[in-house]
């Protein structure tokens, strides 16, 4: 039987870290439970008022934060706030797969395109590996904006 997953980020900022990559992913956050969100309404604003309608104090509402793909599929990410900070390369990274059916110049403008977008949400563009077949297809290694590595693909 297979199990799904999600994938839990350590964070100092959990609701900024999470909108970055709902941004990155298009994920959506979710509702907070048994709450319907109207058409158009922030579920950030939702878990605000559900939180403080908890007791939970203003100093404790960040303390964790999540995203959903909307159809289903990928896995919930999760953002836990910690106190200490990033301190070596991530063992674990994403992939985020921007063209995986392109190949040459077309795959590396797709990449680019998506890296120019995700610099412009504060991610940072730490290098391009170019294509080198037939094995490698090039990718772009980049940080979230809490230095969490991940590539394009």
């Amino acid at each position: 039987m297979s199990r799904h997953i999600q994938v839990t980020f350590d964070a100092h900022d959990p609701r900024a870290l999470s909108s970055f990559w709902r941004e990155a992913l298009g994920y959506v956050h979710p509702a907070p439970p048994g709450v319907e969100l109207a058409e158009g309404a922030d579920p950030l604003a939702a878990w605000d008022d559900f939180l403080a309608g908890m007791g939970v104090p203003e100093d404790q509402r960040n303390t964790r934060s999540a995203i959903e793909d909307p159809d289903g599929h990928g896995p919930r990410v999760f953002f836990q706030q910690v106190p200490e900070g990033k301190t070596a390369k991530n063992r674990v990274h994403l992939d985020v797969r921007v063209a995986p059916e392109l190949r040459g110049d077309e795959r590396m403008a797709a990449l680019e395109s998506e890296c120019a977008r995700l610099v412009a949400l504060r991610a940072t563009r730490v290098r391009r590996f170019e294509p080198e077949p037939p094995m490698g297809f090039g990718f772009i290694v980049m940080t979230d904006p809490e230095g969490n590595e991940f590539c394009l693909d």
